[in-house]
């Protein structure tokens, strides 16, 4: 089953958030609704950048490697 690990972007607090799913529409909405604690004091998120990879495990490595190396960063070498 397909995750997609996903990228949002606050304009209103300048911060980007990164995250997992398997339903992107949903869980946008969600942070969007303020369903995500986190997230909830930046709407409305923006949806910058969207990877599709075949197994959670490898959304989770990924997010991991995106957070460890930067939001900002990644997205400029990427």
């Amino acid at each position: 089953m397909n995750y997609v690990v996903y990228i949002l972007y606050s304009e209103k607090l300048n911060k980007y958030y990164v995250g997992q799913t398997q339903n992107l529409e949903e869980r946008v909405r969600k942070h969007n609704q303020g369903g995500a604690k986190f997230t909830s004091t930046g709407k409305p998120w923006l949806l910058i950048k969207s990877i599709t990879v075949e197994s959670r495990r490898e959304a989770i490595q990924l997010e991991r490697k995106i957070k460890k190396r930067g939001i900002q960063r990644y997205l400029n070498e990427n």
